[in-house]
């Protein structure tokens, strides 16, 4: 290790993690943090390279179960706990916040959730088995006949985001499903993926079973084409977004609704950890709040709140609210503020960046009221607190509310419940106090990752 970003003499260096152990690759792309300096040199796997690494995770025969259950559990206490890469955990959160500017409370937070998840790994793909399917040929039933669930191939390569680390709690459960996993890690934050394979090998999964493969664009789709199933959320995985062997990750747009029969304020501490939690980073956070009635005594009420929160690097330990390097977060600014031309402001309209005067700037929670419930920037997200409020009348029903990821609902209207619930563009619908972001093992984020990995096929043995 080189040295870790902002504290040492020199970029941390991450190699590709190929079938056969670290590869210390050619081309090296360097990742400043966010004052420009440079702060990672991160390999990147030449075609070639990514071409037999795929073919060597094909060949790979799956561990049995109960010990790829057990490595993955052993790799969520690593992830949290041991030193990896010549990183103990705290160099690692710290990497990560002046790296991706996500703040340190956030990235701690994720690294106990990983853990976690990677503890309940087994709990939480049982969740997602259908019921009457077995996990095994071998079930005596199928000698009467059983579904049995079945993986739809065996190699499956993930296009990693970097808008959060707890983005990768999710694709270690391919793992345990029995797949061998390729992850492209995002050049905004390739730490935690690193991390994690590295973690998931000390804890017993073999070389050629998950791998790391940084690339440029050209490798990366040799990646996709050779795997059997392709999921993530980036331009490669976009390009091939028609295919039914690639599942695209798509903005969350999660929202809020409160009608009329109930009092808003009552629950606005909700609503406010909906839009600010996560540093407003994940796709779970409220994006937008349709109000029946006034919405401006609503919008008002969240910038009052918002407003409090404090400007700090994102290294700081009271950290709230995510930070770019000034370039980018002007960039943004420009973007959203000339997207909210015709919006009422409540919050962050004479700009929202503030600058921390070492080539960072604090990205400040903004609030627009917009004044009617079909406005197209309602479906605007972004990477910091922004929150469009609009109105909504029962006229309009669930056509605004279409394509989200959370949906919270503070109602009581039993006819408006059943139709959000049967909408399909809804992906998770809360009835009550509860935060956009809340989540639990064994509960679906858009659908179960199973859903897409998994099939259920007859067995019948004699």
């Amino acid at each position: 290790m080189a040295g870790t970003p902002g504290s040492g003499p020199g970029p941390l260096v991450l190699d590709v993690l190929g079938p056969a152990g670290p590869y210390r690759a050619r081309n090296r792309h360097v990742i400043p943090d966010l004052t420009g300096s440079p702060a990672i040199e991160l390999g990147l796997a030449p075609r070639v390279f990514v071409s037999r690494a795929m073919s060597a995770l094909r060949a790979a025969t799956p561990l049995p179960l109960d010990e790829r259950v057990a490595a993955i559990a052993r790799a969520g206490e690593l992830f949290a706990t041991a030193e990896l890469g010549g990183l103990t955990p705290a160099a690692y959160e710290y990497a990560v916040s002046r790296v991706a500017g996500i703040p340190l409370p956030v990235v701690r937070t994720a690294t106990r959730t990983l853990a976690r998840r990677a503890a309940d790994i087994y709990r939480g793909i049982r969740f997602a088995r259908p019921w009457g399917a077995a996990e095994d040929w071998r079930d005596p039933l199928t000698r009467t006949g059983r579904p049995v669930w079945a993986r739809r191939g065996e190699v499956l390569a993930v296009h990693a985001a970097g808008n959060h680390p707890g983005t990768h709690s999710l694709w270690p459960e391919a793992l345990a499903l029995g797949y061998r996993v390729a992850v492209r890690p995002s050049r905004r934050e390739p730490l935690t993926p690193h991390r994690l394979v590295l973690a998931l090998r000390a804890a017993g999964f073999p070389d050629d079973h998950v791998i790391l493969l940084p690339t440029e664009h050209d490798a990366a789709e040799v990646m996709l084409r050779e795997a059997d199933l392709g999921y993530g959320s980036d331009e490669v995985i976009r390009e091939f977004a028609d295919d039914r062997g690639v599942l695209p990750l798509t903005p969350g747009r999660s929202k809020i609704l409160l009608t009329t029969d109930v009092d808003w304020s009552r629950h606005l501490d909700t609503v406010v950890d909906s839009i600010a939690h996560h540093g407003g980073t994940g796709c779970v956070n409220a994006t937008a709040v349709f109000v029946e009635g006034a919405p401006a005594p609503v919008a008002e009420a969240l910038a009052e709140r918002l407003a409090a929160l404090v400007s700090l690097p994102p290294q700081d330990e009271n950290a709230l609210l995510p930070v770019q390097a000034v370039r980018s977060a002007r960039l943004l600014e420009k973007y959203v503020l000339g997207r909210a031309e015709g919006a009422r402001p409540w919050l962050g309209g004479d700009g929202f960046v503030d600058e921390l005067g070492d080539g960072s700037a604090v990205l400040r929670p903004a609030v627009f009221e917009l004044d009617r419930p079909d406005a197209p920037e309602a479906g605007i997200e972004v990477p910091f607190p922004c929150v469009w409020v609009s109105p909504w009348n029962r006229d309009v029903w669930t056509a605004p509310l279409r394509d989200t990821l959370v949906l919270s609902a503070f109602t009581s209207d039993e006819r408006l419940i059943d139709a959000l619930f049967h909408e399909p563009t809804i992906s998770n619908l809360y009835l009550g106090d509860h935060p956009t972001h809340w989540t639990d093992t064994g509960m679906p984020h858009d659908g179960y990752l199973s859903d897409f990995l998994m099939r259920s096929k007859t067995v019948l043995r004699g």
